[in-house]
């Protein structure tokens, strides 16, 4: 398997649940139903800082003279980049990240296999280009352009780690094997995302899927 069609895979296998995360619904389920300004971006950053805690103890784990360690420590560095960006919009200077890390980051954080690790990250950012694209259509509604643009950014960056994502893939997958423990690991941090997204709306009673 080459990388381009690993994600290809991961995108074809899980285009349902990726199509409902990018759904507008993904917001409210992320906000408790509270789709004030202020809400949304306390959201966006805790999934910011989530991301950055989880990519660093993978970096420390791996080591930053590897590959995949150098790979993850600047995913950590772009996600506190993007962390604190976020809390620039936001304007609190109380604010105090979540410690209670999403089912996806749960889910990334038991992988303790670097080709299973490199999977789940692309998973991560198949799912999170969904998010910043909500993102950016609410700050949109809100005529909040330049809000909805730093979220346009954001999402821009996502790229990068995608390439590097998969670049790592191509190095540390040797075998069928490996790209088999990379897949099942990006299949499940998008249900992990996903199961969440199902299980907020529910408990509001909210029907998760699209109506027809």
């Amino acid at each position: 398997m080459t990388p381009d069609e690993f994600v290809d895979a991961v995108r074809d296998d899980n285009d349902t649940a990726l199509s409902r995360l990018g759904s507008s619904k993904s917001l409210y389920a992320a906000t408790g139903g509270d789709l004030e300004p202020e809400e949304v971006l306390r959201a966006a950053a805790n999934a910011e800082h989530a991301a950055a805690e989880t990519f660093a103890a993978w970096a420390a784990d791996e080591g930053t003279d590897t590959p995949a360690g150098e790979a993850f420590a600047d995913a950590a560095d772009q996600e506190r980049e993007h962390y604190e960006i976020v809390l620039d919009e936001l304007g609190d200077d109380d604010f105090e990240p979540s410690e209670d890390p999403s089912a996806m980051q749960v889910a990334l954080r038991d992988l303790d296999d670097t080709a299973a690790r490199a999977g789940g990250m692309v998973g991560r950012i198949l799912a999170t280009e969904k998010s910043k694209e909500q993102y950016t259509g609410f700050f949109t509604g809100q005529a909040d352009p330049m809000t909805a643009s730093t979220f346009r950014d954001l999402k821009d960056d996502l790229e990068g780690q995608l390439e590097a994502a998969t670049a790592l893939l191509d190095t540390v997958c040797e075998d069928d094997a490996d790209w088999e423990r990379a897949k099942t690991a990006a299949d499940d941090a998008i249900q992990a995302a996903y199961d969440e997204y199902t299980e907020q709306l529910e408990s509001m009673g909210v029907n998760p899927k699209p109506v027809c």
